[in-house]
């Protein structure tokens, strides 16, 4: 995992201040540098006051003094007054979005050169740690602040102006109608004022924790193999459990906060209007008229209700939201509730590249010392299903300390499936395989093996980091010899220094290879399984890593693909399937007919010697063409490895 770069110290206050103070902090210059873009706002705003006013004026004018007074040519003046009043309202929409251009598209231009200052200054002051982090909020943030913030100016302007139109016809038509109105508007507002603190926190651990679970889930998609090689499987998926559990808390949190704000949206919407009713016989016994009464009801059911639930619908869904976006752009560190969380992912994450978790050592005690064998696998059975046919029947096998066993084997004889039983990746579906005389387990993976399949694991990361990653206490020193000794010195000259990144897609697959072999080397297990690890290398590159191997103390298993390294080992296991033998090469060339099948097959590839007059390429061969000849196992030859 690449390091964040380190954040200057903030003072006290900062850190102390929530998100909603940090935000409102830098949006008053900004509001205060835009007065005269908002009292343009307001003043084309002043037609839906003036829309609301009449609505329910004109309602209790045409009931009072038109209908109800015998007059219907009065009622429906009165009626057509209300409805006039909206056509000004609907022109003064072009005039309000208008004047909207001018205070939304400055924030978002503002968020702009503000994230990418940051990630200049950021880059010129750290170059190795920077992150992706500023390239979202240029591209994908600073839209979303800027939507939501143009929406919420919308709604919060209507809600406002409506609002003031309405109480104030409450006002002319009978002001004890707001001893009615009021208290549950008021009570209903401030519950739901009581929520958006809340609810943004919720907001933020509900986003923070879906963000931990996700990283963590792809980062285990790209590690399975080395999850298995390591043996991590168990704690890989606590971790997974342990994410999952903090999202579901955190939803259950959120959850608990909507109800609340769903109590606030019915106080404030659904309340005025009924107290009204119940209120009518009392209101109409000491002297409210029925138009009054019926345009009080105007008012709250067309006018009150609809800008309550837009306001509260907004603040609650893209209020939150825009809240804690424009929070990652203050000055201020997150809050010390997300950078535990990302402190405690970062934590797993960590311990599971370290390979320092718990389950290192339990209550059965450290491995016992002694002359047994590294690994040993006692009448091992495996097969891909019930109904399938062995792969490994019954083989029994022992590797000692120090020993250097080879495998060969025609393609599909259960070379890869060996190496995973050995490394305690696969269990047998019969027989039992023992570490140092124990029966395998998960907790001794790290401790006792390492396992190299054929495609490498490169992250993104720094040289170092990469080499480091099963022995993070890896000292330059040993760094360097193994350098040395594998021959990665090109490559540290291409990359400049250990500390300079990787970018695994510019790295050939031989450079991948050498990169892992460099961190098995490192990490010095008493167990090293190498399949087909060393593939992508050329002959002497692969000599050269081999060698360097063999030299180690522990035990050395590889896979061959090359008859040279079959030749280096102390003994040489043939796989025909479930048919085995081991032996030396020597012996083996006299009892093993596909040895020799096999040595007679990779013979080209080690240099034939050949007599003198005898051409170079056989007739109707294309210079370079790999043979093609079937040989009596079937077996068929395939091009030399590519060089790194």
């Amino acid at each position: 995992m690449k390091p964040s770069p380190p954040q200057p110290p903030r003072p006290a206050k900062a850190r102390r201040d929530g998100a909603l103070t940090r935000v409102t902090r830098d949006a008053r210059p900004f509001l205060r540098a835009r007065t005269g873009v908002v009292l343009r706002l307001a003043g084309w705003s002043l037609l839906e006051f003036v829309q609301t006013f009449l609505g329910g004026f004109g309602v209790a004018r045409a009931l009072d003094h038109g209908f109800l007074a015998g007059r219907p040519l009065t009622g429906l003046l009165w009626l057509a007054v209300a409805a006039v009043a909206v056509l000004p309202a609907q022109l003064a929409t072009r005039g309000v979005f208008g004047r909207l251009a001018d205070l939304v598209e400055p924030l978002r231009d503002g968020l702009v050169r503000r994230a990418v200052s940051r990630a200049l200054s950021g880059a010129l002051a750290h170059p190795a740690g920077t992150t992706a982090r500023s390239l979202s909020q240029v591209t994908h943030q600073s839209e979303i602040a800027r939507d939501g913030w143009a929406g919420l100016v919308l709604t919060l302007r209507s809600f406002v102006f409506t609002v003031a139109g309405a109480v104030a016809g409450l006002l002319a038509l009978e002001p004890r109608l707001l001893l009615i109105v009021l208290p549950p508007l008021i009570l209903g507002a401030a519950l739901f004022l009581a929520t958006l603190l809340p609810m943004a926190a919720r907001q933020r651990d509900y986003l923070t924790a879906d963000e931990a679970y996700a990283a963590h889930a792809g980062r285990t998609a790209a590690d399975l193999r080395d999850i298995a090689a390591a043996g991590a499987a168990d704690r890989t998926v606590a971790e997974s459990r342990d994410l999952a559990d903090d999202q579901v808390r955190a939803a259950r949190s959120l959850a608990r906060w909507s109800g609340v704000r769903v109590v606030a949206l019915a106080v404030c919407g659904r309340f005025p209007p009924l107290l009204l009713l119940l209120g009518a016989p009392w209101l109409l016994r000491n002297g409210l008229t029925p138009g009054a009464l019926v345009g009080a009801l105007t008012y709250l059911t067309q006018a009150l209700a609809p800008a309550v639930q837009a306001l509260m619908t907004m603040l609650s869904t893209v209020g939150g939201r825009l809240l804690v976006v424009l929070d990652r752009f203050t000055d201020a560190p997150p809050p010390p509730a997300e950078d535990k969380a990302e402190d405690k992912a970062e934590g797993r994450a960590q311990d599971k590249a370290e390979g320092r978790a718990e389950d290192k050592a339990d209550d059965r005690g450290p491995l016992p010392e002694g002359p047994a064998p590294v690994a040993e696998l006692r009448a091992v059975t495996f097969a891909y299903g019930p109904a399938a046919h062995p792969v490994l029947d019954r083989l029994s096998l022992s590797v000692a300390p120090g020993e250097h066993l080879a495998v060969v084997g025609p393609s599909g004889s259960g070379k890869s499936t060996l190496a995973a039983v050995l490394a305690g990746v696969e269990a047998p579906t019969g027989g039992a395989v023992l570490w140092h005389g124990r029966p395998v387990r998960g907790a001794d993976a790290t401790s006792v093996r390492v396992l190299l399949p054929q495609h490498a694991y490169v992250f993104t990361g720094s040289l170092r980091d990469n080499l480091r990653y099963l022995r993070p206490g890896a000292s330059d020193r040993s760094i360097a010899a193994m350098i040395d000794a594998l021959g990665l010195d090109p490559l540290l000259s291409r990359l400049g220094s250990l500390d300079a990144d990787l970018e695994p897609d510019r790295l050939s697959q031989g450079e991948r290879q050498l990169v892992a072999l460099g961190r098995a080397y490192l990490a010095a297990p008493p167990l090293i399984v190498l399949d087909e690890a060393t593939s992508r290398l050329d002959p002497a590159a692969e000599t050269r890593a081999e060698l360097a191997f063999a030299a180690l103390p522990g035990a050395l298993v590889v896979v061959a693909h090359r008859l040279s390294s079959a030749r280096r080992a102390d003994r040489i296991l043939v796989m025909d399937g479930p048919r085995t033998r081991c032996g030396t090469s020597a012996e083996l060339l006299r009892t093993s007919a596909l040895y020799r099948d096999l040595a007679g097959l990779w013979e080209p590839d080690e240099e034939p010697r050949r007599k003198i007059g005898e051409p170079d390429e056989e007739p109707g061969r294309k210079n370079g063409e790999a043979d093609s000849r079937l040989h009596g196992n079937g077996f068929i030859s395939t091009p030399p490895p590519s060089p790194v």
